[in-house]
């Protein structure tokens, strides 16, 4: 307990946690960069289209047992059928 006290008073964990935070900051996840570029492609805007026409369909009724599940999976389908070619070429 008095080990945790000095430490806290040192204020050493607070600058080890801001270290580790600016650390963080300047990583950029190489999925979620690819991600976003899929989705801009041909086949990816199609289906994000179609996604956003049944959420629209879907919220306009006040009941409906109608879901969008379908067209999410094609979305993320064809979204990660792209990153798939595309990412693993630059993992070293």
């Amino acid at each position: 307990m008095v080990f945790e006290e000095k430490m806290i008073m040192n204020g050493e964990p607070e600058d080890e946690e801001e270290e580790e935070e600016e650390e963080e900051e300047d990583m950029v996840d190489p999925l979620e960069t690819m991600r976003q570029k899929c989705e801009d492609t041909e086949h990816c805007v199609h289906t994000r289209e179609r996604l956003e026409h049944c959420e629209t369909r879907v919220g306009s009724r006040s009941s409906t047992a109608e879901d969008c599940t379908e067209e999410l999976f094609d979305f993320l389908h064809a979204r990660d059928h792209c990153v798939s070619h595309k990412l693993f070429h630059s993992v070293k």
